[in-house]
């Protein structure tokens, strides 16, 4: 019985440090997977450097962004932290 009473706190230390942080992160990792697969050409985005652009190709690893003035630049999908609602 007492090593039950010594595990406890251990055992109530792990589901409250799941709940309030493992939990969140893969809920937000999923949410991050889900924007990036359903990006489409014409999309106004932001890569995690801060650069901001128009999606302007797509492939399955990579996105073609163009800045204002018509340069292009070539991005790994996974760097797009944001699409900017228009």
């Amino acid at each position: 019985m007492e090593g039950l009473a010594t595990l406890l706190p251990l055992i109530a230390m792990f589901v409250i440090f799941y709940f309030l942080l493992i939990r969140p992160q893969q809920k937000r990792q999923k949410q991050v997977r889900q924007m990036q697969s359903e990006l489409k050409k014409g999309d106004s985005v932001v890569t995690i450097g801060g650069f901001h652009g128009v999606i302007h190709a797509l492939d399955e690893g990579t996105v073609v962004l163009q800045a204002g003035d018509g340069s292009k630049l070539t991005y790994d999908r996974s760097a797009i932290r944001d699409v900017k609602s228009v």
